[in-house]
């Protein structure tokens, strides 16, 4: 079960909001009718003070004391950073099952936090970053993967080579794979971006023809590009399914242990 938090976040400081601000101006109108009534008929102290002593109704009172905290942590998650955890492998080398990262919302333009349009741009992805992105078959879910292409490029893959406007992308083997030596671990220089990936050599290779990355969509692949649901089979992610760019891990833990990997904290994420 998809659970949209931020939206939930939403929609809470909006009811408390509403609750508290319609008490108030109804304390309001009714403290101007009381003025305007003892200007005739002046109450005794022992009745204005009985007035005052009225406490707030529960929900009112739960309302006023929550709202800020709603706005406040629906202003983080929404504009500024929003967890995300990742369920899978498809990221190995670079992220694995269990670690929690931190995405940066504004990097790409300041969002509406319900209907995702962008209010101010401030920016596009590049080659090479790590993005969080409404999944296109499936909006509800979230999808973590690497920018390959971007508007304009013409890409393929063909025999596990990405080749970016004709020319392949640079890639030097390294080792078998420490956790999984089934996998040998390349280092890939993707634009500004150097990072490490890994490739099956028992798997059969998934090619992509010749494309051309259309106008405000990107192409993304996992970084265990044998192991990957990701552009080569659903397509292009369009600019409205972006979260955000995923920049550091502060948490790592799998089922039943706690953290299981000190090590991976607070590790950039490149």
């Amino acid at each position: 079960m998809n659970v949209d938090f931020t939206a939930i976040l939403a929609v809470l400081s909006i009811v408390t909001g509403v609750i508290w601000g319609a008490y108030v101006l109804l304390l309001k109108m009714k403290n101007n009718n009381q003025s305007e009534t003892e200007a005739k008929d002046a109450k005794s102290k022992e009745e204005k003070s009985k007035d005052k002593s009225k406490k707030e109704p529960l929900l009112v009172e739960f309302s006023r004391f929550l709202f800020p905290v709603f706005m406040v942590v629906l202003i983080v998650r929404g504009f500024l950073v929003e967890p995300f955890q990742i369920p899978s492998g498809s990221m190995l080398p670079t992220l694995e099952a269990g670690d929690y990262i931190l995405v940066n919302k504004f990097s790409y333009g300041l969002r509406s936090p319900l209907g995702y349009f962008k209010i101010i741009d401030m920016g596009e992805p590049e080659r090479g970053d790590v993005i969080v992105f409404r999944y296109p078959e499936n909006p509800k879910i979230d999808y973590i993967k690497r920018v390959v292409g971007v508007p304009g490029d013409r890409l393929k893959y063909i025999n596990k080579v990405l080749y970016v406007n004709d020319e392949p992308v640079e890639i030097k083997p390294l080792q078998p794979y420490a956790k999984d030596p089934r996998f040998m671990e390349f280092k890939e220089d993707l634009g500004e971006v150097t990072h490490n990936v890994l490739h099956n050599p028992y798997e059969s290779n998934v090619p992509v023809g010749e494309i051309i990355v259309p106008e405000n969509n990107y192409f993304v692949l996992g970084d265990n590009r044998d192991n990957s649901r990701d552009s080569r089979f659903w397509g292009f992610v369009p600019d409205e399914n972006l979260k955000g760019r995923a920049f550091m891990i502060w948490l790592h833990k799998k089922q039943g242990e706690w953290p299981s990997q000190w090590s991976r904290i607070g590790t950039i994420i490149e």
